[in-house]
């Protein structure tokens, strides 16, 4: 077990719902057709963008994010894109779906704002440390997202956040040449391993990529759901499985059991898995060198312990140690 003194749960640095401007706020009102009486901003995950559950005053609850185009444009622009990619998912898959979305872009009434509605769910994070039976449910909606999610859904137009996924291999590409710069007493092994990326991260499956406790939902009937579809890629249907373990990993659970009975992982080549443990390694070590954004303190800490447990994962896997 390797121990995280990342405050899981409270590591967003939000926008608060007092912070929109008011003709936005009455905007947002009249699409849900109530005023907002209380706001409760998500307090997990690393985006200072305006995101929480708002109980309006005819008792109804819903989850809205909003981001600027000007003062947040690198997140305003990851709404839109999460708009345009919930909008082909297709009905059946464990997400929450989308209900609006609005953009200022295209709407001159909303300004400089993109936002957009999912439908609430009553629902809780993950326990951290994990637990195996959160771990049980976070699995199966791996497993559905792999079955709902091949092929990859997308309108065919070949562009657009709404076209077909960008191949992991592609979205990847430069993560190999990341182990040259990386000090590490096997970085020549650990970047013999992840140049094997182009013959291994393919498929066509849309992969989540970002499945962990921040963005995974329990509800009281034991369901898991996924949500911040931000870096979906086509890749191998049992990729989001693999990075789910490394949060149950680090917390000292026996994820090479689970890998040994799983529908997916079980006939992956163990090396293939080493493959992407490398290429994961090295992207982890390169971002948690970067300074810290004051918009989100947290993320450069949160990207140390994942490369830290991806590293003794790994070392365990080769014979590292």
């Amino acid at each position: 077990m390797l121990p995280s003194r990342i405050p899981h749960g409270r590591t967003a640095r939000r926008l608060e719902w007092v912070h929109l401007p008011p003709r936005l706020r009455r905007q947002v009102e009249e699409r849900l057709g109530s005023p907002v009486e209380v706001a409760e901003s998500a307090g997990g995950g690393f985006s200072p963008g305006f995101a929480s559950v708002l109980t309006c005053a005819d008792g109804t609850k819903h989850f809205v994010k909003a981001a600027s185009t000007i003062a947040q444009r690198a997140f305003a622009e990851s709404y839109r894109d999460e708009a345009a990619r919930l909008s082909v998912l297709p009905a059946s898959t464990p997400t929450p779906p989308l209900l609006w979305s609005a953009d200022g872009g295209e709407h001159a009434e909303w300004g400089d704002w993109v936002v957009l509605e999912t439908a609430y769910v009553e629902a809780r994070a993950p326990q951290r440390p994990w637990i195996e039976e959160d771990l049980d449910a976070a699995e199966t909606l791996a497993l559905r997202l792999a079955e709902v999610l091949t092929p990859a859904p997308g309108d065919g137009s070949g562009g657009g956040s709404g076209a077909a996924p960008t191949p992991a291999a592609e979205e990847m590409a430069a993560w190999p040449g990341l182990w040259r710069r990386l000090d590490h007493p096997h970085a020549v092994e650990a970047a013999a391993l992840a140049r094997r990326l182009p013959e291994v991260v393919v498929g066509d499956t849309l992969c989540h990529t970002e499945i962990r406790d921040d963005n995974i939902l329990i509800t009281p009937g034991g369901t898991a759901l996924v949500c911040d579809w931000n870096w979906p890629v086509a890749g191998p249907a049992w990729l989001d499985s693999l990075l789910l373990l490394i949060g149950p990993r680090g917390d000292g659970l026996d994820v090479e059991a689970r890998i040994a009975r799983h529908p997916l992982l079980a006939d992956v080549p163990p090396e293939d898995i080493d493959v992407a443990l490398a290429l994961v390694l090295g992207w982890f070590s390169t971002c948690a060198a970067q300074p810290v954004p004051s918009s989100s303190p947290y993320v450069r800490a949160a990207q140390a312990w994942q490369r830290d447990v991806v590293d003794d994962w790994l070392g365990e896997r080769r014979g590292w140690r």
